[in-house]
């Protein structure tokens, strides 16, 4: 099947509208803005990741570039403003609404309830507390999608870095119980194929997906660093669903041999 690099869904975070218009034109299938303030800081070390300063009010300007893309928000986790929070993007006419660092089965469902099906939710699974609750928050009607979060799982399971979840089993077990739903899931992010730059070869990442049968993931900010304006971005995302095409395609010896190259990888580093 050629197709599935096609219709890999892919997600950018920015509050550029410069980006977005790019973005927009390269085929990148959500745009939209990374909201989450709330704990944020405390929980990640801004030294070594990255922490959004966008705001509500520039998502009007995001918003007029896209033709193609769906606009999409990621909201703060559940407290007491969100009903507002999710209202006002709602009247953004925001297509997809993804809740981070949820813990609870019923923090899903409040989450749920208050979208009231005027957009697409997406659970950002990164608590370990989740990711072992995954089979209850399944259940829930309403759900559009799973993502899992590495980077916020690693450090919620004190590992060396967020690959180590990718390559620990902890994700094989999650995608085994996402296999019996129909609910699509991604994971992580992606950088550019063959950038020489990543510390992890960006090809052992892209056979991770087919091999654990996702569907979608987050556009890395590292894709279009350090300036998208010196990309040809449009090559850059057609050569990452070729990328995902042909380890879709690759025997399961080969995307075992990548997994047991990115353990190889992986192994020892620490973040």
């Amino acid at each position: 099947m050629q197709n599935y690099g096609s219709n890999f869904v892919l997600t950018l975070f920015t509050n550029n509208p410069d980006l977005a218009k790019a973005a927009n034109t390269a085929g990148i299938n959500r745009i939209g803005l990374d909201l989450e303030k709330m704990g944020k800081a405390h929980r990640q070390d801004a030294g070594k990741a990255w922490i959004s300063d966008h705001q509500y009010e520039e998502i009007t300007a995001v918003k007029a570039q896209l033709t193609h893309a769906e606009l999409f928000a990621r909201t703060n986790p559940v407290h007491p403003g969100l009903k507002q929070e999710i209202d006002l993007l709602v009247e953004q006419e925001v297509d997809v609404l993804m809740l981070p660092m949820f813990r609870s089965v019923k923090e899903a469902a409040t989450f749920i309830e208050l979208v009231d099906g005027r957009a697409q939710v997406s659970l950002l699974v990164e608590t370990a507390t989740a990711a072992m609750r995954l089979r209850s928050i399944i259940q829930l009607p309403g759900i559009d999608e799973i993502h899992f979060g590495l980077n916020d799982l690693y450090l919620d399971m004190k590992l060396s870095n967020h690959f180590e979840v990718l390559t620990s089993g902890l994700l094989d077990m999650l995608a085994q119980i996402m296999s019996e739903t129909t609910i699509p899931f991604g994971f992580a992010g992606i950088g550019r194929v063959n950038d020489a730059r990543l510390p992890i070869p960006s090809d052992l990442i892209y056979a991770q997906y087919p091999r654990l049968g996702a569907t979608r993931a987050l556009v890395s900010r590292v894709f279009y660093s350090p300036d998208f304006r010196s990309l040809d971005l449009t090559a850059e995302v057609h050569a990452a669903r070729a990328a995902l095409n042909r380890w879709h395609t690759a025997s399961q010896e080969d995307q075992q041999a990548a997994l047991i190259a990115l353990r190889s990888k992986v192994s020892g580093w620490v973040v």
